[in-house]
């Protein structure tokens, strides 16, 4: 039996970052109903200038090549190659942002997920935390 393997791609338009009304740390990304992570909250984000340009985003196909126009102002969204067919699936943006490290000021990119993070430098070893 043969099974399909999800082909993941990641949109190039990020939604602006923003943080929870109720407790201030930031939100996931997205547009919609978001569930902040440190709180649980809900909250309804919307942004017209980030669907706009979701639905105008443009594409390469992971299969084919071809540039394809999204046409859908939600992510993720499911999309299909019109060309070959192929199934594939366009997530959210995660922004990245540069930290420096204590120890040795070296600059490590990394995505921007709510919540702290534990992290160790490549270069010095140095143990440290980041919080978003």
């Amino acid at each position: 039996m043969d099974e399909e393997i999800e082909i993941r791609m990641e949109s190039r338009i990020a939604p602006p970052p923003l943080t929870c009304p109720k407790c201030q740390e930031l939100l996931p990304p997205g547009l919609g109903e978001i569930q902040c992570t440190m709180c649980d909250s809900k909250v309804r984000v919307e942004h017209e200038v980030t669907r706009k340009k979701w639905k105008e985003e443009k594409i390469s196909c992971p299969q084919c090549d071809k540039v394809l126009v999204v046409g859908v102002d939600k992510r993720p969204a499911n999309l299909q190659c019109a060309s070959c067919s192929h199934n594939f699936t366009l997530h959210p943006n995660v922004p990245r942002v540069e930290v420096t490290c204590p120890g040795c000021d070296r600059r490590l990119r990394m995505k921007q997920k709510p919540g702290t993070r534990s992290i160790d430098c490549p270069a010095c070893e140095t143990k440290f935390t980041v919080k978003f």
